[in-house]
């Protein structure tokens, strides 16, 4: 009882705030109870508290036992951009088999930056029913919010602008009570001359494909770990098409394989069951063509890979673990080519501070070398350096052009 006590009384002089009085007064509490004691453990527990209090005084009254600032914790402002790169970081373990590669030109990608929250988005073409933008999260994102179907389509300089290989990714919120979010895939019927429809849809349990053509009709449910743990959070949605092969990526998971959609694809858009209580929501689109740049198990002889599969969080150094698809790639390239060693490049466009952009693309190549090595890849293959804008690939006046710009390069060396 006497032990249960004196902690009692060890906690309470930790938890209070430091106020001189109080403190000196738990001070010549703990003094006299401290003459009482029984046992080396209590004795320990005494002493620890003194020690927090008087650290407390040391500090004016800060409580010691919360998370303090690291002595050498980067100043943040304009210039600066922090570089989180965990040492394992569980994400990525969860995606250590993740085999999704984006396509290598992109054709649209649209993050709503140019847009205001309660609008419509500039990007995008409003078919039927009702959407807004509203924040989610402090970033813009797309609600369908009325219509059967309601249905958005990014607005592009043509109608036909699909290849046989393309690749889709979003990002998708789905509030438990909300309709799945359809993707609708166009084709061409070049025999009876209009255009076709196919659904795939993507909800909170399964995925599931609906084709035009040939009565192809399949579905799959999702793994017990993804499904139960779905609703009211953001899950990023990858597709990939090859040659009439669909593949769907949610999270971390391969969750359908369509292998012959027996038809090619000129162009897409979102639809769904909209509703205000319950919107369909998605954000952070990206299509490219392009895709599964498969180089594995051949001799590699080109000068560079430039890859756009490698994403970070906004304005920071901090890769999301949806990028590890491009990172299997190019570990597996490195162990088929032991004699080949790679400058790891990252490149921004030219929006924002020259000096920030620079700092940031040198962070990001560095936390893409380090995440590398994490995954095995000996140090003496890689260095790192950031370009900034310097070395455009595209037109930085278009949001495609400033998509394609920010990437990161694999340069033989």
């Amino acid at each position: 009882m006497k032990k249960l006590f004196l902690l009692f009384i060890a906690a309470a002089a930790f938890a209070l705030p430091a106020n001189s009085q109080i403190l000196k007064k738990l001070g010549d509490k703990i003094k006299d109870k401290a003459n009482q004691r029984v046992d080396n453990n209590v004795d320990k527990a005494i002493d620890k508290s003194m020690d927090n209090i008087e650290d407390s005084i040391k500090n004016g009254g800060q409580n010691t036992n919360s998370n303090p600032t690291p002595k050498n914790k980067e100043k943040e402002n304009n210039d600066v951009v922090k570089h989180e790169t965990p040492a394992t970081p569980v994400a990525f373990k969860t995606y250590q088999n993740y085999d999704f590669v984006p396509g290598n030109k992109i054709l649209f990608e649209d993050h709503f930056s140019d847009d205001r929250d309660g609008e419509f988005a500039t990007h995008w073409e409003l078919k039927a029913g009702q959407a807004v933008l509203n924040k989610m999260d402090a970033e813009l994102a797309m609600l369908l919010t009325d219509g059967n179907y309601a249905r958005v389509s990014p607005r592009m300089k043509t109608e036909k602008y699909l290849s046989s290989q393309f690749t889709l990714e979003y990002d998708y919120y789905h509030l438990p009570s909300a309709y799945g979010v359809v993707l609708q895939l166009k084709g061409f019927d070049q025999q009876l001359g209009f255009d076709r429809e196919s659904d795939l849809m993507v909800n909170q349990s399964e995925s599931s494909f609906s084709g035009a053509v040939g009565n192809v009709a399949l579905n799959k449910t999702y793994p017990e770990a993804l499904s139960e743990n779905f609703d009211n959070k953001w899950h990023h949605v990858a597709i990939a098409v090859k040659d009439h092969q669909l593949k769907v990526y949610v999270d971390q998971f391969r969750v359908l394989v369509v292998p012959d959609t027996k038809e090619d694809y000129t162009s897409l858009g979102f639809a769904g069951i909209g509703d205000e209580k319950n919107p369909i929501v998605f954000k952070n689109v990206r299509i490219a063509t392009g895709g599964d740049m498969n180089m594995i198990g051949k001799k590699f002889t080109d000068a560079k890979i430039v890859t756009h599969g490698i994403n970070f969080d906004v304005d920071k150094a901090t890769i999301k673990p949806e990028s590890m698809g491009t990172l299997n790639m190019i570990v597996q390239i490195l162990k088929d080519n032991p004699e080949l060693k790679f400058e790891v490049d990252g490149h921004t466009d030219n929006s924002g501070n020259a000096s920030h952009n620079l700092t940031l693309s040198q962070q990001r190549a560095e936390a893409v070398k380090d995440q590398l090595i994490k995954m095995g890849v000996d140090a003496s293959r890689l260095s790192s350096k950031g370009f900034g804008a310097d070395k455009p690939i595209s037109d930085n006046t278009t949001p495609e052009g400033k998509a394609n710009n920010r990437r990161v390069e694999f340069v033989k060396m």
